[in-house]
């Protein structure tokens, strides 16, 4: 087993039972992410390298400390896993890294200083958009009890923030669109709400 697969087998494992947007599946998008980022960065600029193992491992570790889920310390999770599979400790530290530049609420408005760096946050920030983060918001806010006003919030100070801060260029082109839909699905989240609030529709 390659220390991918034994990433993606330790975090299908650590994240079971999660349903609030933070589980396997998300995880997996965010590496499918980094992976054609990774790819596409390079076709768009020869110049450009970047370690494919480094956003890989970083990509699949990139929530198991997540504070909002655990209550670790210095990446302790990441850490163990990386030092169980024989990783040299300056390829686990740039791992750890790059996961410390990807949370939203603890690097706002700061870019990470690597390319690998700005690969994964873009790759996270994405999935933060578009129809997945319009599900994964209101995922995360039901299983915390927070009523849809709540939630709806998190649009205004998170999500539509997001693609004027991605880092690459294939991270900005595909921002664009899941920007729009997230504009389109408020506008219409108006329009049917407008109803019990007593207001005209006008069509």
């Amino acid at each position: 087993m390659t220390v991918t697969d034994a990433a993606k087998d330790y975090v299908n494992k650590l994240f079971a039972g999660n349903a609030g947007g933070h589980d396997y599946a998300h995880t997996m998008r965010v590496y499918a992410n980094a992976m054609l980022l990774a790819d596409t960065e390079k076709e768009c600029d020869r110049t450009k390298e970047c370690d494919r193992t480094i956003v890989a491992l970083a990509a699949l570790l990139h929530d198991v400390d997540d504070h909002k889920l655990f209550t670790t310390e210095e990446n302790q999770h990441a850490r163990a896993f990386l030092d169980a599979q024989g990783l040299n400790a300056e390829t686990t530290e740039q791992i750890l890294h790059v996961i410390r530049g990807v949370s939203f609420s603890q690097n706002r408005g700061k870019h990470p200083d690597t390319l690998e760096g700005m690969i994964v946050q873009d790759a996270d920030r994405l999935d933060a958009m578009g129809a997945i983060g319009i599900a994964r918001t209101f995922a995360y806010g039901g299983e915390h009890g927070r009523p849809m006003e709540e939630s709806l919030q998190h649009f205004h100070e998170k999500l539509l923030m997001l693609r004027d801060g991605m880092n690459t260029q294939t991270g900005r082109c595909l921002a664009e669109r899941r920007h729009a839909f997230m504009l389109a699905f408020l506008e219409e989240l108006q329009q049917e709400t407008s109803v019990w609030q007593g207001e005209e529709i006008h069509a």
